[in-house]
């Protein structure tokens, strides 16, 4: 346990615990404070191995990416009352609750600035003695070496976290790592030790660092503690040799570049530091170390050096008009006017594995191998990739890790060409919705036109990725929708049937590819209740055709979308039929029909010395797991969860009670049976599972479940007696217990409570498990409290026979989907860093970011994820003008001024509706949506913003929402210049040829970012229209 003697006694800052012992003046108590290394990564830097973290007593320290104050306060605890602490954080939200801390410890200087600008700082601070650095940016070395030059004193030293996926996620962790830590050597930076953060965080590390130029090794002295050897074995990145070499190895164009950037800042002297070391109560000691440290030449501070070839320093290029066009509009030939050649130019040009390709490729890969794995989207999309591959001639084999090459042997291009289709189909697909919207001719190719040249549609379908089908039949379904529409004076014929059925199946394949399909589901909803209301007040219409009306929209509309939507699970279920990676998510018996699985070895019937694997029976159960991580809150003692992956942290020991004769594993075979009283026992760790009156630490009506004691060690509260429900296969309760079938609870003999996971999840501490509790309620249908034995090992016992195992179809659906929710939940942001490529949906709409999809090296082709920014914000704008448009006319029409007949007023309301309606629908989003999976029509009416939505967003979730702003630009245009009769022919031909000249242009301008950029990108001027977009490496 590691902790900081708190300044302020009798005051938390996050809800952690304090602890008051003997020791201070007078007899009074000295209180200290726990510092939780899942809330802070120094605390997890300092009991991950850090020997030195330079923060001492008295010291000034400035801390970059302060947060909500959770590390500062400690680091206050640290400095005490006559050290310093500067803590800079750039969000507003974040820098109110850091400014509440600040008030009470009055060491801590809170400024709320951007950490990349320390010029707009520099006269709030003095010279520091450390600077450390937890900033989630892509340019974090830059930023550390940037303060530092600023604020570091000499002999001062670094601390920077380093978050591998804010820098490059398409590379291994380690090689983000290597690169960062190359940067700062390069920068005259001399690290000193490296430790990861596992696992306390995923994918950090944390690097000490001395500034040295004058070293000619910076390498000495350098401790680096390696990768856990228990991370992926996958990662794997392939990259240039010339990249990796030091300078002295480049070409000498590299060498030419670097060395105009560097400038020779300091000189260097070899002394001594104060090593820090802990107790082991957090308390420290003193030894004396041997390390470089700095010493300036001078006062006056210099720019930082360059990484790479490009000066970190250089900002990004201006906006140039003819520098553009020499570099990008040099051969316009290149590209396409066709939707055809636009989607499959260049498909080839990146051989390597980019962004979410890692994800959909490895799943298409589990279909052609027949292996069940699990993802939290339907498997509709899946499947087509793997049918892509299979028609590409794919064998199933590539791995997809990110960032990697793809081999000869596998036809990414081919399957990019195939899942591309579906984006050139968008195309065709919006002109004949418009024209069924009645639009203009103008407007008609206007919108053909928006959806063709807009790079971010381009570039999301160029990819094996699921949102060019997402977007196909989202698009396919307003286009039934409107064909449908056009029909209604011709209620019941052939084509009315057709068109209706057809959207139905439309809404049930888009909802089988992502779960956001249930938006445009809603907008049908929406418009079917207003259809049906206004036939409802049709007094002329027979009770029988109203009957027939709601008749045919249910079954159209609700029975066929279903059907749609479990025929793609049926058919997910029969192709994968062998035992893979994503068994644990299913139930027992499912998993005991999947080809390859080990449950044939499973002994039938349960005896005491068993060891085995139980799994919960709720929907989306997962199996009891332990872990030897404690609980922060409550008795601290060993955590207990439902794991949903398999590993030996699921096993347990079936023992006697503690009043009993021990296990004998040569004595008597005693089966286990209804109604003992038994002990479980670790096997991993040889704890028991254990309760007590503690709260849970989510569900708080609950008692907490942890582990205790060991073989040898325990009490009464590792009682728990069997109480079996029924046996799934042999129906009425049975006496002995069996593997996989029969369904158990396990009641606390003390409490009287009974073992439950109810799919809460754990905080980050708890790495996002499941919670399991003890439930004081005796509920015997609840199904959470129900168990099953899964894996079975007893070398006593013969093996049983579950050839006549089966797993109904349903059951199976309702159990995966259940396991699909459960894993979205735990999709959300980290409360304090977000990583570098999500966006808030605020940002969307006026593109305010974008996205790096793949690695930003200079010799690696960039894809960079934004839209046209015209059509972006002219889409966006007319969202406005359609409200005020439609507000102006409802006030003159209660004046009873005509500006339109009955009709022309319908009809402008009708595509209004569509197109404000499908773009609220896709932006105002369902926080709790996935738990309304079936019940499409309820959506509607249960809508609350996208904003408040838990789980991380990013920029290509605005993408099928961006079309309904698109038609309602098309319709704003078209009502106010195409349809008007205030305009001649001339004139509409004259803004139509402007318009199309400005999306031409400004497609040109930035196709680079769809099609591909080569080289340093630094050098391809004019597209960082906005400041806020990270194209260019600052």
């Amino acid at each position: 346990m590691l902790v900081t003697k708190n300044l302020v006694p009798g005051e938390s800052v996050y809800g952690e615990k304090r602890i008051s012992i003997e020791g201070g003046v007078e007899g009074t108590k000295v209180e200290y404070r726990v510092w939780n290394p899942f809330r802070s990564k120094l605390a997890a830097g300092v009991l991950g191995g850090l020997d030195d973290i330079f923060i001492k007593p008295g010291a000034k320290v400035l801390y970059l990416g302060a947060a909500s104050g959770t590390s500062v306060s400690h680091v206050a605890d640290i400095v005490g009352a006559e050290g310093i602490v500067y803590a800079v954080e750039f969000s507003p939200r974040s820098g109110r609750d850091l400014i509440n801390m600040a008030k009470k410890r009055t060491n801590v200087i809170p400024i709320v600035e951007d950490a990349r600008l320390p010029n707009k700082y520099r006269m709030l601070l003095s010279l520091v003695d450390v600077v450390f650095a937890d900033v989630a940016q892509p340019d974090q070395a830059r930023i550390v070496i940037l303060n530092s030059e600023h604020f570091l004193k000499d002999g001062g030293h670094v601390i920077i976290s380093i978050k591998a996926s804010c820098i490059d996620s398409t590379i291994p962790p380690e090689t983000v790592f290597a690169q960062q830590v190359q940067e700062l050597k390069e920068g005259s930076f001399k690290p000193l030790e490296q430790v990861t953060l596992e696992p306390y965080e995923r994918d950090h590390a944390m690097v000490t660092v001395a500034v040295d130029f004058g070293s000619t090794d910076p390498d000495s002295d350098f401790e680096q503690v390696s990768y856990p050897s228990n991370y992926p074995s996958n990662h794997h990145h392939h990259y240039s040799r010339e990249e990796e070499l030091p300078l002295h190895y480049m070409s000498e164009e590299k060498r030419a570049g670097e060395s105009r950037c560097r400038q020779p800042l300091l000189a260097f002297r070899t002394t001594s530091h104060i090593r820090r070391r802990r107790s082991a109560m957090g308390s420290i000691t003193t030894t004396r170390a041997r390390t470089c440290t700095i010493r300036l030449a001078s006062r006056q501070r210099a720019l930082p050096v360059a990484v790479s070839h490009n000066c970190l320093s250089r900002r990004p290029p201006p906006f140039a008009n003819s520098s553009f066009k020499t570099s990008n509009i040099s051969h316009p030939s290149s590209t396409p006017s066709s939707p055809v050649g636009r989607a499959s130019t260049r498909l080839g040009a990146s051989n390597i594995v980019v962004w979410d390709e890692a994800h959909f490729g490895k799943f298409g890969s589990h279909y052609l191998k027949r292996e069940f794995y699990f993802d939290v989207h339907p498997p509709l999309g899946k499947m087509l990739v793997g049918l892509a591959g299979l028609l590409a001639g794919y064998d199933g084999s590539f791995e997809f890790k990110s960032g990697e090459a793809y081999p000869e042997s596998v036809p990414y291009v081919a399957m990019r060409v195939m899942l591309a289709t579906f984006g050139v189909g968008m195309v065709p697909l919006a002109w004949y919705t418009a024209v069924e919207l009645g639009m203009s001719q103008w407007a008609c190719h206007l919108t053909a036109m928006m959806v063709l040249l807009d790079v971010g549609w381009l570039c999301i379908s160029r990819f094996i990725l699921l949102d060019s089908m997402l977007l196909f039949f989202t698009f396919l379904t307003v286009f039934c929708l409107t064909k449908f529409h056009n029909q209604q004076y011709q209620s019941f014929s052939i084509d009315w049937w057709l068109w209706l059925f057809f959207t139905g199946v439309s809404i049930g394949a888009v909802t089988s590819v992502k779960m956001i399909g249930l938006f445009v589901t809603a907008l049908v909803g929406i418009y079917t209740i207003e259809d049906l209301w206004e036939k409802f007040g049709d007094t002329k219409m027979s009770w029988r055709d109203q009957a027939r009306h709601w008749g045919a929209r249910i079954v159209c509309l609700i029975i066929v979308p279903i059907l749609v939507f479990m025929a793609s699970f049926k058919i997910h279920f029969m192709v994968l039929n062998h035992s893979g990676p994503g068994d644990a998510q299913m139930s027992s018996l499912f998993q005991a029909n999947l080809v390859g699985n080990d449950f044939s070895k499973n002994p039938l019937e349960i005896a005491y010395g068993s060891k085995l694997t139980l799994k919960n029976m709720g929907w989306g159960g997962g199996l009891l797991h332990s872990h030897v991580q404690t609980y922060p809150v409550g008795s601290n003692q060993q955590q207990v969860t439902c794991y949903h992956y398999k590993d030996n942290n699921n096993e347990w020991t079936v023992l006697p009670r503690w009043d009993e004769p021990p296990y004998n594993p040569n004595g008597e075979m005693r089966f286990l049976k209804h109604g003992d009283v038994i002990r479980l026992n670790h096997a991993p760790t040889t704890r028991n599972l254990h309760s007590h009156t503690v709260h849970a630490p989510v569900t708080k009506l609950n008692y907490e479940v942890s582990c205790y004691g060991n073989e040898t060690i325990g009490d009464s509260h590792d009682y728990w007696k069997v109480e079996v429900v029924d046996d799934i296969k042999r129906g009425a309760k049975v006496d002995k217990i069996h593997s996989l079938t029969t369904r158990l609870r396990f009641k606390h003999n003390h409490l009287g409570c009974y073992l439950r996971a109810a799919n809460a999840i754990l905080p980050q501490w708890g790495f996002k498990q499941v919670e399991v509790s003890c439930d004081k309620e005796n509920n015997p249908k609840d199904i959470h409290t129900y168990w099953n034995v899964e894996s079975h090992w007893n070398d006593r016992l013969p093996a049983g026979d579950t050839k006549f195992y089966r797993s109904p179809f349903l059951r199976d659906f309702w159990h995966l989907n259940v396991a699909m929710m459960t894993s979205n939940n735990a999709l959300i942001p980290d409360p304090d860093k977000e990583d570098i490529l999500a966006s808030k949906p605020f940002d969307w709409p006026l593109l305010h970011l974008g996205l790096r999809m793949c690695g930003w090296n200079d010799t690696q082709l960039k894809y960079y994820l934004m839209g046209t920014p015209i059509i972006w914000w002219g889409s966006t704008v007319s969202l406005g003008v359609a409200l005020v448009t439609l507000g102006w006319y409802v006030l003159r029409k209660q004046r009873k001024y005509q500006d339109m007949n009955e009709r022309e007023w319908e009809h402008f309301l009708y595509v209004g509706k569509v197109a404000l309606f499908g773009w609220i629908f896709h932006f105002w989003c369902v926080e709790f949506f996935w738990l309304l999976r079936f019940s499409m029509l309820m959506l509607p009416f249960l809508a609350v913003p996208f904003l408040i939505m838990g789980r991380v967003t990013y920029l290509h979730h605005y993408l099928p929402t961006l079309y309904f702003a698109v038609l309602m630009l098309s319709h704003v245009l078209d009502h106010y210049i195409f349809s008007s009769r205030r305009f001649t022919r001339q004139t509409k031909a004259i803004v139509f040829g402007v318009l199309a000249f400005a999306l031409v242009f400004c497609f040109w301008w930035f196709k680079g970012v769809a099609f591909g950029i080569m080289g340093p990108i630094n050098e391809h001027k004019g597209l960082g229209w906005r400041e806020s977009w990270n194209i260019y490496n600052s």
